[in-house]
């Protein structure tokens, strides 16, 4: 057997159920808040009630000591080239080296495990620029400078690899002009052309275009060949996500007719376009930032309310057919305290990726977004597990869903269990 399909048996092999249960450990976090800004009264009368809670405010503030408190600085940074205690361990909020000593640059990302590298490969948006608003009422952005990828074997330690997609600094007419938006980039391999392909969100700085993007690689580490941007069924598309099957098939999620609802459909079998099918899910719930996920024969998705760059309550869903009816389970977080659950851990969903070796066991990731300072917008990685019955009514009866809950659980710092550390280190 080659060494590259040993290693992947070895990270999606049997595990212990013990290695886990730490994880499962419900953690309370109480923290006093810091004194809010204060508010000129004259300035309240002149723009009117805030519609956010004060707390979300002086968070979303950069220079509020709220905000400093979820976003501690450099000299906590997770630094993969130091060793000592702290080696291995996620402490969601925190700067994030790779390992040049650089902060991580992969905002609203993913990761695909690639089977020819024996490798994870983490792609997301490069946010190193200077934020600015286009006009005077619009939402806080950076130029396009592209789609960054990473590589690790072990999910800590990141190898940046470059910029695989750049934004174009002079064609104003190309989707990829620089003052236009490329977001939520995501990556599937594609078994029959041998292919590497991302989809991502594609819109103008009025956020009209609302549609979808796609590009092409041959290498998971690029550089990535952009082909076209389209509407999906002719409906607007604008937070979205795409997920492969085990059997091959590829379906893209997207929030549609102004985040109202979500809508699902098949991919072609070489993941460039889409297919005639098309669900409409979720209808009328305002959702978006969709990240799906499967377990035993289910499918599962984490998604976020709309209410911009502020955090908000995720919520569950499942499916037994992925095209639906997909039915909500309820808000997943677990632990910390009621602030921390009603804002998602303050961080918006991206991507669910199974843990490697452990059945049931997954790493929920999500952005934690520093509006004012995008570049300084923090990662959440926590850990997911499946079962159990859902603790919710279904919204729209007196019952309960029979699926199993989906628990996302609150850890200041936590690691890999230890059994999948020394399964992974041995076969590198």
């Amino acid at each position: 057997m080659q060494d590259v399909d040993l290693l992947y048996l070895v990270l999606y092999g049997a595990c212990p159920l013990h290695a886990t249960r730490e994880l499962e450990d419900i953690e309370e976090d109480h923290f006093r808040l810091p004194p809010p800004h204060k508010v000129n009264p004259r300035a309240v009368k002149r723009r009117g009630p805030r519609k956010q809670p004060k707390v979300i405010d002086d968070y979303l503030e950069e220079s509020s000591a709220v905000h400093a408190l979820f976003f501690p600085d450099q000299m906590t940074a997770v630094d993969p080239t130091k060793g000592g205690n702290d080696s291995m361990y996620f402490y969601p909020g925190r700067v994030w080296l790779d390992t040049d000593g650089n902060t991580i640059q992969a905002h609203g990302g993913g990761i695909m495990y690639d089977h020819k590298t024996a490798r994870f490969y983490w792609y997301g948006e490069n946010k190193d620029g200077p934020t600015y608003q286009a006009r005077p009422k619009g939402t806080q952005r950076v130029d396009i400078i592209g789609v960054s990828c990473y590589s690790s074997k072990d999910l800590w330690s990141w190898t940046h690899e470059g910029i695989v997609l750049r934004g174009e600094p002079s064609n104003v007419i190309h989707d990829l002009y620089k003052s236009k938006v490329l977001e939520r980039p995501k990556v599937i391999y594609n078994d029959r052309t041998e292919k590497y392909i991302m989809w991502m969100h594609i819109d103008d700085a009025n956020y009209t275009k609302a549609s979808v993007g796609v590009a092409v690689s041959s290498s998971p580490t690029g550089p990535f060949t952009y082909l076209y941007s389209f509407r999906p069924h002719g409906c607007e598309s604008r937070d979205m996500t795409v997920f492969k099957d085990d059997d091959g098939m590829a379906y893209l999620f997207y929030s549609s007719r102004d985040n109202t609802e979500l809508h699902v459909s098949p991919l072609t079998e070489d993941y460039l376009q889409i297919t005639a099918a098309m669900k409409r899910i979720l209808i009328r719930r305002h959702r978006e930032a969709p990240a799906v996920f499967k377990h035993q024969g289910t499918y599962y998705m984490i998604t976020s309310g709309c209410s911009g760059w502020a955090p908000n309550r995720a919520l569950a869903h499942a499916a037994e057919s992925i095209m639906g009816p997909w039915e909500t389970l309820g808000n997943p977080c677990v632990g910390g305290n009621r602030f921390y659950r009603l804002t998602t851990f303050l961080s918006q969903s991206t991507f669910v990726l199974p843990l490697p070796g452990l059945s049931g066991a997954f790493i929920f990731m999500a952005d934690r977004w520093s509006p004012s300072n995008l570049r300084d917008s923090r990662y959440v990685w926590l850990p997911l597990f499946v079962g159990g019955l859902a603790d919710e009514p279904l919204d729209y009866s007196f019952g309960f869903p029979l699926w199993s809950r989906v628990s996302i659980y609150w850890h200041k710092k936590w690691r890999l269990p230890e059994d999948w550390k020394i399964a992974n280190t041995a076969n590198t």
